[in-house]
């Protein structure tokens, strides 16, 4: 999936992050990337720019300190100690108004890592390094995997979130050289660990704005097992069975299964089939349906769906209910107004 072109990269990951509103507040149609770290390192200097132009979030933070001025409440049990006597202060406790709150610490670390990333451009380096010097008063903060869960927005803040997704995909893409010190940027797209929870995420947002208006349901939906238990309890040990997408309307349910792979194919020998694994998803699928549905919808449809940016395949088949069952390919490489086009004329 290397040859994904880096603005079709952004798109994807901000409609899986639907926020798609703060993907045209940081335009990046005019910037000359060719790599992924430069792209977020624009990103997060077009963003903090706008933050320091309409001022950064401030918050409340508590303070504990020992001063002869009595400030907010008086810490009784460290008075108990008996400690007043000795230095003349008293220990109180008050929350202060900050700018040192979470997702500035947040992306104030974030800055500091990317300038020290192999691959980034001089003069995005000295752009961040400036952006940093404006962000002096903000204390830098050790970023790990929990701590981008453990920030709190409001509405008021929301254009922080994209901020936010940003770095942490920087974060949890960032190698450390053990000869150089400095930070390498891995290739994330080819990381099928993280990219399944992407691509679905996006074509599932990407349904959900685009096709509202000819689904009156748009989601994951949850399919239940058509089997009958023999004994009190055996029905709580079968898995959930959840689609990726479930597109619903007055007379049409389709149901879209989003598989990330480089390859759609199994290969055996000089042979190439479907994988296996993945029809036999679908006839699950297919065959835990009530029957009810078919008789309340004209068209039942389930499809696999893989991102390609070289072959792409279209195969449609019915099975014997009627469902009509589809392997499809959106070919990633081309541009986004075709890709727009190639998934909604899927749906």
């Amino acid at each position: 999936m290397t040859s994904i072109p880096i603005q079709n990269i952004y798109y994807l990951l901000c409609y899986a992050w639907d926020k798609l509103t703060e993907r045209d507040l940081v335009s990046v149609e005019s910037i000359p990337s060719t790599d992924l770290v430069n792209l977020f390192a624009r990103v997060l200097i077009n963003g903090t720019r706008m933050l320091l132009k309409c001022g950064l979030d401030r918050g409340y933070e508590h303070q504990e300190e020992w001063t002869t001025q009595l400030r907010g409440r008086i810490d009784f049990a460290e008075v108990a100690c008996g400690r007043t006597h000795i230095s003349g202060k008293l220990p109180c406790q008050f929350d202060e108004m900050t700018h040192n709150v979470l997702h500035n610490r947040i992306l104030k670390s974030t800055i500091a890592l990317l300038i020290n990333t192999n691959g980034i451009d001089r003069e995005n380096a000295d752009i961040l390094s400036g952006l940093l010097r404006h962000l002096a008063d903000i204390e830098p903060v050790k970023l790990n995997g929990h701590i981008f869960n453990e920030v709190r927005l409001n509405r008021n803040n929301r254009f922080y979130e994209f901020l936010i997704c940003v770095c942490e995909i920087v974060y949890r893409n960032l190698l450390v050289s053990e000869n150089t010190g400095k930070h390498t940027f891995r290739e994330f797209v080819q990381d099928e660990d993280q990219m399944p929870h992407v691509f679905e995420a996006f074509i599932r947002n990407f349904y959900r704005i685009h096709a509202k208006d000819r689904y009156k349901k748009i989601g994951r939906e949850r399919i239940y097992w058509q089997l009958k238990p023999l004994k009190e309890g055996s029905a709580g040990w079968l898995p959930k069975m959840e689609t990726d997408v479930t597109l619903t309307s007055n007379n049409r349910k389709v149901i879209v299964e989003c598989k990330y792979t480089a390859d759609i194919f199994q290969h055996h020998f000089d042979n190439e089939s479907f994988r296996s694994k993945h029809m036999y998803q679908v006839f699950s699928y297919i065959r835990n349906l009530p029957p009810a549905i078919f008789e309340e919808y004209q068209d039942v449809s389930v499809f696999l769906l893989y991102p390609t940016v070289t072959r792409e395949h279209s195969h449609w088949f019915t099975d014997p209910s009627g469902c009509h069952v589809g392997i499809h390919t959106i070919n990633l490489a081309q541009s986004w107004t075709q890709i727009h086009d190639d998934l909604l004329a899927l749906v």
